[in-house]
C-alpha cells in the first residue's frame, strides 16, 4: 500500500515564558539566518528535551524532536504516551493547525481532525450549518454533504438541537456531532485527540466501531488516546511518545507492553499503597476510620511476583488498619485487562465472610486457583464501601499482572490467535456426528 502520511525529521520548538526570541536583534538574526540564507533555526542548536518536572538551562524546548513516520493509506495508528509526551503537539502539525520548526510532512489526501472540543465548529452557527461548512473545508460540494446529511445526524443523536446554535450544545452533544462530521464527511484521513473521551460509554463503544468500519473502507486513522483498550482493538500498529522523542514503534501489543515497563511501579510485585505516586488513582474520604497499606501477588511457588504462566494459580495479599470498628464494610477486588477492560469483579461476602472490619489490621487473601487468563496485561483495582467513613474507597490500578505466554502445564494450552478475548475459559464441548 502506498503512504498516506510520511513524516522527515520533524522538530517543534517552543520558547518557555514569552513570545518572540526576547529582543528585536534576536528575532532579526533568526529571521535572516533562515528566510535569507535557508540555515537552520539558530535556536535549535540550544533547544532542551521537554523533560516537564525538571527545571533546565535553556527556555527553548523541542515539543518534538527528529520525528521519522511512514503510515501506509487505509491503516490506523495509535499514538500513546504520558501526558506532556508531544502527541497532540503532533496531530497538530499534521493538521496545519501550527507549522514545524525543521522537517518535512507529505500528506496525501484531505484531513478531517477531531482534536479538542469544538475544533472546526462555529458557535454562532446550528449543527446544520457548521456540518455544510466541514464539508465545504474538505472540499466537498453542497450536493454531496447533502447526501450524508441524515446518516451524520442520526448517528450523532442530536436530530432535536440540529438547527440550535451549536454553542448551547453541551459537552458531549458537542462532540457528538463533531465525531459524526469527520468520520462520515469524505476525507481520506481521520485524525482524533482523545476527545472521544468526554462522551458516554455507550457512544464511545459505538464511535470504536464506526473507526473500526472507517479504516477497513481504506481511509486512514491516526488516533491518540489513554485508553489502552481501545488502541489494542482499533489499531494494528502504534509508536511510544516520551519527552518529545518515539521510543518505541510497531505492533501495538508489543508498544504497549514497552509503554508499562517504563513505569516501573507498575512492575513492582509488592505496592505500598500509601505511595504519593498512587495520589491520583484514589477516592478518599479525609477522615479516614481505614486506609490501605499494601498489596502484593504471589505465585503457585509461594513467591511474590508479578509475571505468571499461562494457567498458573495466583493469590493477591493486600492488607489496611482500621482505627476503629467498621460496619458496615464491602470489600470488594476487580480485575481489569488493558485490552479487554473489567474481567470480573469478587467481594468478601460473596463467600459468607462478615462485612464488618476490626480495629485493627486486616489482611485480604484473594486465590484464583484456576486461571484462564490468556497472555497479556491486567490490573487490579481494590475498593472498601458501605461505611462513609472508610477511607482510601478506590485505588485504581493498585497493582499490576502480566501473564506470559508460557504455559504452566500440559494441560495449559496456548493458541497466539489475535483478539482471542482476555479468558480462554476451558468449556464442555460435545460433538455428534450423524
Amino acid at each position: 500500500m502506498p503512504n498516506a502520511i510520511e513524516i522527515t525529521n520533524l522538530s517543534k520548538i517552543y520558547r518557555l515564558g514569552e513570545i518572540g526570541s526576547g529582543t528585536i536583534s534576536r528575532d532579526l538574526e533568526r529571521w535572516f539566518r533562515m528566510k535569507i540564507r535557508g540555515q537552520e533555526d539558530p535556536f535549535l542548536k540550544i533547544g532542551e528535551i521537554n523533560v516537564r518536572n525538571i527545571k533546565g538551562k535553556s527556555d527553548v524546548i523541542y515539543a518534538l524532536k527528529d520525528i521519522n513516520i511512514e503510515i501506509e493509506q487505509g491503516s490506523a495508528l495509535g499514538i500513546i504516551g504520558r501526558n506532556g509526551a508531544g502527541k497532540s503537539t503532533l496531530l497538530k502539525l499534521l493538521s496545519r493547525v501550527t507549522s514545524p520548526t525543521s522537517g518535512r510532512i507529505k500528506i496525501k489526501g484531505r484531513i478531517a481532525s477531531l482534536l479538542e472540543i469544538g475544533t472546526g465548529f462555529h458557535p454562532e452557527l446550528t449543527g446544520r450549518e457548521n456540518i455544510y461548512i466541514n464539508g465545504a473545508i474538505l472540499g466537498m460540494r453542497k450536493k454531496e454533504i447533502t447526501g450524508k446529511l441524515d446518516e451524520i445526524i442520526d448517528f450523532s443523536e442530536v436530530e432535536r438541537y440540529i438547527d440550535t446554535p451549536v454553542k448551547r450544545y453541551s459537552s458531549g452533544m458537542y462532540v457528538r456531532l463533531a465525531f459524526a462530521v469527520a468520520a462520515h464527511l469524505d476525507s481520506e484521513i481521520l485524525i482524533l485527540d482523545e476527545v472521544l473521551a468526554v462522551g458516554d460509554a455507550a457512544f464511545y463503544k459505538k464511535s470504536l466501531g464506526k473507526m473500526s468500519d472507517v479504516s477497513r473502507g481504506g481511509r486512514t486513522i491516526l488516533f491518540v488516546s489513554h485508553n489502552l483498550s481501545a488502541i489494542s482493538v482499533l489499531c494494528s500498529k502504534s509508536i511510544l511518545l516520551d519527552n518529545g522523542t518515539i521510543i518505541e514503534s510497531g505492533p501495538t501489543d508489543r508498544v504497549i507492553d514497552v509503554y508499562h515497563k517504563a513505569d516501573h511501579v507498575f512492575l513492582n510485585p509488592r505496592r505500598n499503597l500509601e505511595d504519593p505516586l498512587l495520589r491520583n488513582k484514589k477516592i478518599s474520604f479525609p477522615e479516614s476510620q481505614f486506609k490501605w497499606r499494601e498489596i502484593s501477588i504471589f505465585n503457585s511457588k509461594a513467591e511474590c511476583a508479578n509475571n505468571l504462566r499461562f494457567g498458573e494459580p495466583f493469590e493477591v495479599r493486600f492488607s489496611g488498619i482500621a482505627t476503629e470498628n467498621c460496619e458496615p464494610v464491602l470489600i470488594g477486588l476487580a480485575l481489569i485487562s488493558e485490552r479487554t477492560g473489567y474481567i470480573f469483579t469478587t467481594h468478601q461476602v460473596h463467600n459468607g465472610l462478615p462485612g464488618k472490619l476490626s480495629k485493627g489490621t486486616a489482611e485480604f487473601i484473594v486465590k484464583i486457583p484456576d486461571n484462564y487468563l490468556a497472555p497479556g496485561k491486567y490490573s487490579i483495582t481494590i475498593a472498601a464501601s458501605g461505611n462513609p467513613n472508610v477511607s482510601d474507597y478506590i485505588v485504581d490500578d493498585a497493582i499490576s499482572l502480566t501473564i506470559l505466554d508460557i504455559a504452566y502445564d500440559e494441560n495449559s494450552q496456548w493458541r497466539s490467535d489475535i483478539n482471542s478475548g482476555a479468558l480462554l475459559y476451558p468449556c464442555e464441548w460435545q460433538i455428534n456426528a450423524h
